[in-house]
């Protein structure tokens, strides 16, 4: 009898050609390399505001808490977005939809560089996200879909690219913040012009019809959710992203730097991060199968997290820690973003949407929960209890080892 492992296996071994295996990861069709350099910018605009998160809070007068919820609508609108993805992605085709992504996000990211309040401001990254979600879950499908390299190395190239977007964004979003605090939000507009021109003028329409199916409806995204494999991952990642987005969000606000040595900061975290995504994470696929790597990146960010909790008034051990911190969120990301593709027999388009509607939920909650904690506790508080909520994220897919085992046998398949 047929097992749903059973069929990941089969569907991923028939729809990835054995000549793929052989195929080096920077050969790739034209298409890919338009949306990796898109994504690249797109992915900026998450580095970019980070550095200036201190300087929203003093020219508004806003509390961390309240500079954190541009985080809680920018993720939560994203987990909800997630789930039409696919509808829209079917109806209108890969280009079309990465398009629309990117004129989105550049109309809100203008509108809240010249927005004067922080409830405006918040509910505009709220926009911001759904021209993200958009371009996000669609540029995954395509990179993955048009690669000629099968899945995992085009996965790979994906990760690459959010870690570049990451690595660079923070540096000029603390040259632009030092000037205003409106400058990363107006040149997260100016990029996404960039990109849509780069991107429309680039990649084939021809390309989209074979990437998505024309049948599909809004509730395939639930219906993946039968799958427990899927949604192990999916909350796996939710309880992480408590984590990450502690650090991103509220880190910060404790390192008392002005926004370039913000900027210098989390240069150094997205650089460990596109490497350890690139070159690393497959060695420690290779080497220790890839829930055991998994496990192991998930339970040093904990420990990483610990450690910032106990010594959150040391500046330099801060500073290296979430540097630090970097190599092994670029290790997970690419780890967790590859299991997903193979966890369940159902599209990749619509397995990237069930995923990140459960994982953006954590991503959603997690920054206005940090600033809140330090200001009815203390400082240290978000950092522990953020590495709390990872260690569930490794108990949780340890414990659920047996429903997911499945994921590395696919990898030995490709």
């Amino acid at each position: 009898m047929s097992t749903p492992q059973d069929s990941v296996v089969s569907k991923q071994t028939q729809t990835t050609p054995s000549t793929k295996e052989t195929e080096s990861l920077l050969k790739q069709p034209r298409a890919v390399w338009a949306v990796f350099f898109a994504s690249i910018i797109a992915f900026m605009g998450l580095g970019l505001v980070d550095p200036i998160l201190p300087a929203i809070a003093k020219s508004m007068s806003a509390s961390p808490s309240e500079v954190t919820l541009l985080f809680t609508s920018y993720n939560a609108v994203m987990a909800v977005a997630m789930l039409i993805t696919g509808s829209i992605t079917a109806r209108f085709g890969i280009k079309s939809t990465l398009l629309m992504g990117i004129v989105i996000i550049a109309i809100f990211s203008g509108l809240g560089g010249v927005s004067n309040g922080i409830w405006t401001l918040v509910g505009l990254r709220g926009g911001w996200g759904l021209g993200n979600s958009l371009f996000v879950a669609t540029a995954l499908t395509a990179i993955v879909t048009l690669s000629n390299s099968g899945t995992a190395k085009a996965i790979i190239l994906y990760e690459a690219a959010i870690g570049l977007g990451i690595s660079v964004g923070p540096l000029l979003g603390g040259w632009l913040g030092a000037i205003s605090w409106r400058g990363p939000f107006l040149g997260v507009a100016t990029l996404m012009i960039i990109a849509f021109i780069s991107l429309s003028t680039t990649m084939p329409k021809s390309n989209t019809h074979k990437v998505v199916k024309k049948n599909s409806s809004l509730l395939e995204p639930f219906r993946a959710m039968k799958h427990r494999s899927l949604v192990i991952f999916g909350v796996a990642a939710c309880f992480y992203n408590f984590g990450f987005f502690t650090l991103l969000a509220y880190a910060p606000f404790v390192m008392g730097l002005d926004e370039h040595g913000l900027g210098y900061v989390f240069l150094g975290w997205g650089i460990l991060l596109a490497i350890t995504s690139v070159f690393m994470a497959p060695k420690l696929q290779q080497w220790l199968g890839t829930i055991k790597a998994m496990c192991l990146m998930l339970g040093l960010f904990a420990l990483v997290l610990l450690v910032m909790g106990i010594w959150t008034s040391t500046q330099w051990v801060v500073i290296a820690a979430v540097i630090f911190a970097g190599a092994l969120l670029g290790n997970n990301n690419t780890l967790i973003t590859t299991a997903v593709m193979n966890s369940a027999p159902v599209e990749r388009a619509t397995a990237s949407a069930a995923y990140s509607f459960l994982r953006f939920i954590g991503g959603a909650i997690a920054p206005f929960l940090a600033g809140k904690l330090a200001e009815l506790f203390n400082p240290h508080i978000p950092f522990i209890v953020g590495a709390g909520f990872v260690v569930v994220s490794v108990l949780f897919i340890w414990f659920n080892s047996t429903h997911i085992k499945h994921v590395d046998d696919v990898g030995a398949a490709h």
